[in-house]
C-alpha cells in the first residue's frame, strides 16, 4: 500500500538546522518532492526529485538546504541549514508521475505534514 509520511519537525532557532523525513513507500516510479506550507499562504515546493536524478531546488532555500531520495529505505530525507524565520511552515512531502510511465498517480499525492518552527 502506497503511503507518505513526513516526520522530524519541531522547533529550532534561526541559523541552526533540522532534518526531516518522508518514507514513501509504493512511489519508487513517481517523481518525489518537498512542499512547505504558511496558513493563508499557497503551498509552494522547496525540491524536486525525478527519477530519472534531475534535482530541482526552490531559489529561496537553495544554497541552504540539502536534501536526498534513498530508493532503498524508499525515504525522502530534507536537510534545514541555516535555518531562517520565514523558512517556518508545515512541510509536505508529495509524489507524482513524471517520465516513468509505472508511476500511477497522475495527480499529486501527499503526505500529512510535520511543523517547523523557527524561532528568532
Amino acid at each position: 500500500q502506497a503511503q507518505l509520511v513526513e516526520s522530524g519537525g519541531g522547533s529550532v532557532q534561526a541559523g541552526g538546522s533540522l532534518e526531516l523525513s518522508c518514507v514513501a513507500r509504493g512511489f519508487s516510479h513517481c517523481v518525489l518532492a518537498w512542499y512547505r506550507q504558511t496558513p493563508g499562504q499557497e503551498r509552494k515546493f522547496v525540491v524536486k526529485f525525478y527519477t530519472d536524478g534531475a534535482i530541482i531546488w526552490d531559489e529561496s532555500v537553495k544554497g541552504r538546504f540539502n536534501a536526498s531520495r534513498d530508493n532503498i529505505k524508499d525515504t525522502l530525507w530534507l536537510q534545514l541549514n541555516e535555518a531562517k524565520t520565514e523558512d517556518t511552515a508545515t512541510y509536505y512531502c508529495a509524489a507524482w508521475r513524471g517520465f516513468d510511465r509505472l508511476c500511477p498517480y497522475i495527480h499529486n499525492r501527499w503526505g500529512q505534514g510535520t511543523q517547523v518552527t523557527v524561532s528568532a
